[in-house]
């Protein structure tokens, strides 16, 4: 027989974690939608293409922005990185693409509007675009060009780096966005999105599950302890914490929801949201093919300083 306190935990873990089904379930289905829709009229390639003729500046709010609407996981977006590179675009305007997409997209405004309403939601999409840009723009001036290895990068999707860098599709009969209607662009992406929730789901269970048993099990005062506002390196070490907990970012809102519902600031919630999606394992197993030891750990240190920053700045001016 369990204990009261735990068995009382659970049922508020089960009320809990049907609560945020009922409300990521609908949107995560709508954001599912637009991935594919997305997909269907941005591929890889047509961002790769418009990419290379921007350069420093206005590029980087063209590649953070199209970081931003084009939600590619790692396996797709390190090749299109890898083609604007080898096709001799800027390493910052690169990087704003790259710093821009796992940290604002479609996915991330739907769910994030569900959880957490429009306020956070819209300062959030400004603050991480903005951290994109300017985050482009100094690493594009610290020389560290030298550090991108000179590797050719293929997508185990229907994706790959061709021998100039670029994206070229393995099937030379498919065929191209221009030549379908309108129509066809909707049923195909209603298939990818459906193919792309059942791939998703499971990692949007489990982040509700880990989500809700932090709500209805863990002390309060453990939280507090850890990631509460008398210790001072609360937002550091959220943003450090993501990393080797993340399971994708639709797994990531429900536990940081979660947290937020256990009064842990929202500054330092989505530090630790920022953190993992920009630093996860898998997405730093797939740059190290394309960055030596030293870009990858300026591109983790930038993202753990977006989250910090973000994290700072709602808790001290917007909350």
């Amino acid at each position: 027989m369990l204990p009261t306190g735990l068995g009382s935990g659970l049922l508020d873990s089960v009320e809990y974690f049907v609560h945020l089904a009922i409300v990521l379930v609908p949107l995560f289905l709508g954001a599912s939608f637009l991935v594919g829709l997305t997909g269907e009229y941005l591929p890889p390639e047509t961002i790769e293409r418009t990419l290379r003729s921007y350069d420093e500046g206005t590029g980087n709010v063209a590649a953070a922005g199209l970081g931003a609407v084009t939600p590619f996981c790692s396996c797709s977006t390190v090749p299109v990185l890898a083609g604007l590179l080898q096709a001799g675009a800027p390493l910052g305007l690169a990087f704003s693409f790259l710093l821009a997409s796992p940290l604002v997209n479609e996915i991330a405004v739907l769910l994030l509007l569900g959880l957490f309403g429009i306020e956070v939601t819209v300062w959030y999409v400004v603050m991480t675009f903005m951290a994109a840009i300017v985050g482009g723009l100094v690493i594009g001036r610290l020389g560290v060009d030298a550090h991108v290895k000179n590797v050719r990068i293929v997508n185990n999707t229907n994706q790959a780096a061709v021998a100039d860098g670029g994206t070229g599709d393995r099937y030379s009969g498919k065929t191209t966005s221009t030549e379908q209607t309108h129509r066809q662009h909707f049923e195909t992406a209603t298939s990818d999105a459906w193919a792309f929730f059942v791939d998703t789901f499971p990692y949007l269970v489990l982040g509700m599950v880990i989500g809700a048993l932090i709500h209805g099990v863990v002390p309060v005062d453990v939280l507090q302890t850890v990631l509460g506002p008398e210790n001072p390196l609360a937002i550091p070490l959220a943003a450090l914490a993501g990393a080797p907990v993340y399971v994708s970012l639709s797994g990531m809102l429900p536990i940081a929801a979660s947290l937020s519902e256990q009064g842990i600031a929202i500054g330092t919630v989505l530090a630790f949201v920022i953190g993992g999606a920009g630093v996860s394992i898998p997405n730093l197993i797939l740059l190290n093919k394309l960055f030596d030891r030293r870009l990858l750990l300026v591109y983790a240190g930038t993202v753990v300083a977006i989250g910090i920053i973000v994290g700072l700045a709602f808790n001290l001016f917007l909350v």
